[in-house]
């Protein structure tokens, strides 16, 4: 592209260059020959003036006094009637510029000058023009290499910011480039780069959420088959397999929670149930593994509470907070059932050490963890309850309480006089 925009650049100011420097070499040869033309017949007629007014007065009439008169690129020759001719200068060879003027007294004067001269002033006044149209292409290269760079420069630069895109780097780069059509496209690539890296942000976040949330099922799942294979009794074969059936509808829940809060983090499947359901259905997944560790997992407080949310999502954010305590708490794990206003509270202490004093309220954000673990528990269980209108919260730090706060109250549902007419 470089290369075509300083060929065009150049061809224009040729072109220009031919046509207006052509006619003005015509013109000013023309001006130059009509000059020479003008200038002999004027000294024609001023030697013609001198030889009358000589003559008139009776002076001598000859060579060496009209000498001064004529220029000494010039040649004259003065007739009079009856005298031989008088000759100035010297004869020009070649071709010549000349005229011819009758004096008063019936003198002829002829003047000629070589048309060398005009020929010499040509070439000068060419060799300008030439210097001039020379300057003229060197300063239009210098312009079309100029521009070139400013309109090639940034479409190699725009280039490398798509190929970077295509390769997995979504960075914007934030340059402009003073021209419009320009920074309109790296405008556009810019908001493609943000775009992008939100979607891979989204999508590693997917993953990683994705990878977290279904290692508890699946682990408690494999459990419930572990049981199955060890046993031969019938009913007890049965009620194992009941059990992992509905592991595994709360593991399909987890993935269809997981790709809604992927697409649409507040979308939320709000109704109201039983949340003494939800917290007996915790406490039997996570009794077997707490059996394990030689520890308990127990619930108290207020009982029959209906809570309004999603029930798959409470129990995911109720195992998160039961798996943390399991992994990074101590002793006996205790589930509270309380009610503060129109809020619905479960709380989930142990008796660990707690959460250290540095993290605090940054213990919910994401990557963060006191015991080297990967930090993504929290972070999603706090996003799930937000989801549903509720919130968790760290109530304290030491012992460990957490808190989730649920409404009791249904969201409010628009009356038919409300409700939008469809026409």
């Amino acid at each position: 592209m470089r290369r075509r925009l300083i060929q065009s650049t150049l061809a224009v100011v040729l072109v220009v260059i031919a046509v207006f420097g052509v006619s003005l070499v015509i013109v000013e040869t023309r001006t130059i020959s009509n000059s020479a033309q003008e200038r002999v017949e004027s000294e024609a007629l001023r030697l013609a003036s001198i030889v009358d007014s000589r003559i008139l007065a009776s002076e001598k009439v000859d060579a060496e006094a009209l000498r001064n008169p004529v220029s000494k690129d010039q040649y004259a020759v003065i007739r009079r009637p009856g005298l031989p001719p008088i000759e100035i200068g010297t004869r020009p060879r070649g071709d010549v510029i000349h005229s011819t003027q009758t004096g008063e007294e019936g003198e002829t004067v002829t003047v000629q000058e070589p048309r060398s001269a005009v020929t010499r002033e040509v070439g000068r006044t060419l060799l300008i023009i030439g210097l001039v149209a020379l300057l003229a292409v060197v300063a239009a290269v210098l312009l079309a290499v100029r521009q070139a760079n400013r309109l090639a420069s940034p479409l190699t630069d725009l280039a490398e910011t798509a190929e970077r895109l295509g390769s997995g780097d979504p960075r914007p780069r934030h340059k402009r480039y003073g021209v419009p059509e320009l920074d309109r496209v790296a405008d556009v690539l810019d908001s493609s780069a943000e775009r992008i890296g939100r979607m891979l942000t989204a999508e590693r976040r997917l993953a990683a959420d994705a990878s977290h949330q279904l290692r508890t099922p699946l682990t408690a799942l494999s459990m419930r088959l572990e049981e199955i294979t060890l046993t031969d009794d019938p009913d007890t074969v049965k009620e194992e397999a009941n059990v992992a059936l509905t592991q595994v509808e709360r593991l399909t829940d987890v993935v269809e929670r997981l790709l809604t809060n992927a697409r649409d983090p507040r979308t939320g499947s709000a109704v109201t149930f039983d949340l003494d359901e939800v917290i007996q259905q915790q406490l039997a997944e996570w009794r077997p593994a707490y059996r394990s560790a030689g520890r308990a997992v127990v619930s108290s407080g207020k009982r029959h509470l209906q809570a309004v949310g999603t029930p798959g999502a409470v129990a995911q954010v109720l195992a998160a907070l039961i798996e943390n305590s399991l992994m990074h708490g101590g002793g006996t794990v205790a589930l509270r059932t309380r009610v503060t206003g129109n809020q619905a509270v479960v709380e989930v202490t142990d008796e660990g050490p707690g959460v250290p004093a540095d993290l605090g309220a940054r213990i919910f954000e994401r990557t963060i963890s006191g015991r080297n673990s990967t930090g993504i528990g929290l972070a999603v269980a706090r996003d799930l309850a937000e989801a549903d209108g509720g919130r968790l919260e760290l109530l304290q730090a030491q012992p460990p309480v957490f808190g989730l706060f649920l409404s009791r109250t249904p969201p409010a549902r628009r009356s038919e006089e409300d409700q939008p007419t469809v026409r």
